[in-house]
């Protein structure tokens, strides 16, 4: 236990009082954003400098010019960026983002990968000015597993992980992730992520341990550990291993529940809750930190120099080099995405950026190391932790990705004993919530498996997984796993029982039990922050299967897909047992495993998880942590049960608490309406239903005065921020039935300032009476001034008399290929 905990705690409840918990971002205002620090632990940093590196490093540094060492700061995606563009500029690293596969195919094969590393590394080396010739990294997202590559092992996502308390199983998996990613000839994962999550309604609570310190402590040296070999060891860095990634440095899990939020609490919080692992990692040798995109009591994490200098690198004494997150530099204040360097001087070593405008981030750059904004001893400092982290990994000496000793070997992704690593966590992971004496169940019964997520890949894998959201993703897209029902029949096939798989939970045949797999749709970062813990208010149909089973007199079990607890209490009611299986990742026959008993009947594995999470007794417990004031959850952390030691779960409250707040959608109009709560406002236009793909499912517009628009209103202002920095975009299907002389824009609005962009050129352009698709990134929207913060009106149309425009669906959405396109037709 961290000796500073008590009195953390102690300040935070003090800040907080009984009414408000220690995370909220409610906290006074008054909250300093300077660390002190010699409150700060000191750490025992490794690798220690080896001399050799230290002369190697210096020497490339005085033989490198300006413009080299520039290069060197700026990490550009795959998306933006081409192999030729290296030859010129020599930056430092690539990645790829969640949706920038090689060669722009998100389902590109493992040789293609291969091909692209080494196309962008002989770039990299391609010069003949006498200059040093430092070859390119490259980054990827590889966080449970090397999840970008099709027919990659999935592990479980680390709140399931963290559920499972098994720091061995934790270093096999950091080795596991770290071959299959070299495999493919890449360099470096982002990864792992250390945040200690105290608000459970952040979408990316499930890329957490728990929500206690402790674990993150005892994981992060085990990760690192296992992706990068161990200090002092020939193993560190040895070509079967990455540089690792220690995310997101600081307190990224306090941010109210909210993505890119302001985590507003007291120094010693800070510092006693959310630095949890990284000592740890530190000590084991992580090679770089992620800043993230979170504040601090107000003050962006990217632009901290108090914590990115004066504590991480000076007090605790991290030598490696510090990363930004996906443009996250362009929030710091008086930055945009391609002029920060307020950034670089607080301490960032490396940006991480992806657009069009990465040359002029370049020259802005070159520019300010020249002028003197950055100081030459500041540019040195940075360009020495990256080359150091590049000589300590071997990339100077090891050729092309393509003949280094595990690139290539393509039958290790996916192999069967990675897979059964992965299905061990699979099992290790599952929490037992209840069990009404249902489970084990006989192999040899009678089983029928409901729910579509039963046999859904991506469902059980969560997001990151392919692509960045992991949604909607066919089975054949993971030719090496297997899915929760495949698990199921193989099981109880091998035992002479009979399993039937029905989505709708109908039958003719009367089974002996019935397993209904359900839970949380995929999601990734922002799109999955929620505003109350209820699990999925819109559609109880997941509730109404498992009652309409239970009537019939049928044993259920309950097995529930989420990256996070959830209030599902009618639905504990309605099953005879219960299993949190969270995101199992690619092996969902794991699952099986525990479920049922061997053919003898004895127990097959017993559940083991307990919960790193407090599971919550109401919908609106969205801060829900064992040290916080009045803690009152139905399923406290470290529950568990198993068949060793069984317990007994009385009949819960279903009453949903009045006036909770409700999501902003991602669906502005669709089937025919707009959101509960939303208005639709035709002013001097005539609409009409029509029909699409249903019956009246989409609207028809005509414009009937010299001018007039179609809005839709939210009850109240609704927060596009994080949706505009993540260069989404707003999608618009619609069909051009008639178009009259006279612009058509399409607006937002906020607190009486409307930004409009031209469309007239692309609906000039559609097929009359063919549906087709408007897509406008809604930065464009930011840029002609609206406040994306508070956007009072999220859609508006306006046009002249005589357009006709049917409009199907109106949703925010994520569009690669229209980032740049503030006009759509041009």
């Amino acid at each position: 236990m961290n000796r500073y905990l008590p009195l953390a705690l102690a300040i935070a409840t003090a800040a907080a009082g009984t009414s408000a918990p220690a995370q909220s971002p409610s906290q006074p205002q008054s909250l300093s954003p300077v660390a002190n620090p010699a409150l700060w632990p000191r750490v025992n940093a490794q690798p220690k400098r080896d001399p050799a590196v230290e002369r190697r490093v210096t020497a490339l540094l005085r033989a490198m010019s300006i413009e080299d060492k520039v290069g060197q700061l700026i990490q550009v995606d795959i998306a933006s960026i081409k192999p030729d563009d290296i030859v010129t500029y020599k930056l430092g690293s690539i990645l790829n983002g969640g949706n920038s596969g090689p060669y722009d195919d998100d389902f590109a094969p493992p040789e293609k990968w291969l091909q692209l590393a080494d196309a962008f590394y002989d770039a990299s080396m391609q010069r003949s000015d006498g200059r040093p010739k430092i070859p390119i990294i490259w980054g990827t997202d590889s966080v449970h597993g090397n999840n970008n590559i099709v027919g990659a092992t999935l592990f479980p996502h680390n709140i399931g992980l963290g559920a499972a308390r098994d720091r061995d199983l934790i270093r096999k998996i950091g080795e596991v992730t770290a071959l299959e990613t070299a495999a493919a000839g890449l360099d470096w994962t982002f990864a792992p992520t250390l945040a200690v999550v105290q608000d459970d309604r952040w979408g990316r609570t499930y890329e957490s341990y728990g929500e206690e310190p402790a674990i993150a402590r005892d994981y992060a040296g085990a990760m690192i550990e296992g992706v990068q070999g161990k200090v002092g060891t020939k193993d560190f860095l040895a070509p079967k291993h990455l540089i690792a990634t220690t995310k997101h440095f600081l307190g990224d899990g306090g941010t109210g529940g909210r993505d890119q939020g302001d985590t507003r609490v007291p120094e010693a919080v800070l510092r006693d809750i959310h630095l949890g692992g990284y000592p740890a990692a530190i000590e084991a040798g992580t090679q770089s930190v992620m800043v993230s995109f979170s504040s601090w009591n107000g003050k962006k994490m990217n632009g901290n120099k108090s914590l990115l200098t004066d504590v991480l690198k000076e007090r605790m004494g991290f030598d490696g080099f510090v990363v930004g997150d996906w443009n996250s530099h362009g929030q710091v204040e008086g930055c945009s995405n391609e002029d920060c360097p307020q950034a670089i001087n607080a301490g960032m070593d490396m940006f991480m950026y992806s657009g069009s405008g990465w040359k002029q981030l370049y020259e802005n750059t070159l520019r300010q190391a020249k002028d003197g904004t950055i100081g030459t001893d500041r540019l040195n400092d940075a360009v020495r932790r990256i080359l150091r982290a590049k000589v300590r990994a071997g990339t100077f000496d090891r050729g092309r990705p393509s003949s280094r000793v595990v690139a290539g070997q393509f039958d290790v992704i996916g192999s069967p004993a990675h897979r059964d690593i992965a299905r061990e966590a699979v099992r290790k992971s599952l929490v037992l919530l209840k069990n009404e004496g249902v489970l084990p169940l006989k192999p040899s019964a009678n089983i029928l498996v409901a729910g579509s997520a039963a046999d859904s890949i991506s469902q059980q894998a969560g997001g990151w997984s392919i692509t960045w959201q992991g949604a909607d993703l066919p089975n054949n897209i993971f030719p090496n796993a297997t899915s929760i029902w495949k698990g199921i029949a193989q099981t109880v096939q091998a035992a002479g029982g009979t399993a039937t798989y029905a989505p709708d939970g109908r039958f003719t045949a009367r089974p002996d039990a019935a397993i209904l797999v359900f839970g949380e749709k995929p999601y990734a970062e922002f799109k999955g922050d929620i505003p109350n813990l209820e699990y999925s208010p819109g559609d109880k149909s997941d509730l109404a299967m498992l009652k309409r089973l239970k009537a019939a007199g049928i044993p259920v079990v309950a097995v529930f897909l989420s990256g996070r607890p959830l209030w599902v209490n009618a639905e504990m009611n309605a099953a005879d047992a219960f299993v949190a299986a969270f995101l199992p990742g690619s092996e969902g026959g794991g699952i099986a495993d525990v479920l049922f008993t061997r053919p003898d009947g004895a127990v097959h594995h017993d559940f083991q998880g307990k919960l790193s999470f407090s599971w919550p007794r109401r919908p609106d417990q969205y801060v829900l942590n064992r040290h916080d004031p009045d803690y009152d959850p139905l399923f406290a952390f470290g529950y568990g049960l198993s068949y060793a030691a069984p317990g007994k779960v009385g009949l819960l409250d279903e009453t949903r608490p009045a006036g909770m707040a409700e999501s902003v959608p991602g669906v502005f109009y669709g089937t025919g309406k707009v959101p509960f709560g939303w208005t639709m406002d035709a002013e001097g236009v005539r609409q009409a239903g029509v029909d699409r793909r249903a019956q009246e499912d989409a609207r028809s517009f005509l414009w009937q005065g010299e001018t007039g628009h179609v809005a839709i209103t939210p009850p109240r202002p609704i927060d596009l921020s994080r949706e505009s920095n993540a260069l989404l975009s707003i999608v618009v299907e619609y069909r051009v039935d008639r178009l009259a002389a006279g612009p058509v824009t399409l607006a937002m609005a906020s607190d009486g300032k409307t930004g409009s962009v031209p469309i007239t050129r692309a609906l000039s352009q559609a097929k009359p009476g063919e549906w087709t698709r408007l897509t406008v990134p809604l930065h464009c929207f930011a840029t002609v001034g609206v406040d994306m913060t508070a956007v009072s009106t999220p859609f508006r149309i306006d046009a002249s008399a005589g357009t006709t425009i049917a409009i199907s669906d109106v949703t925010v959405a994520d569009i690669p290929t229209a980032t740049t396109q503030c006009d759509p037709a041009r």
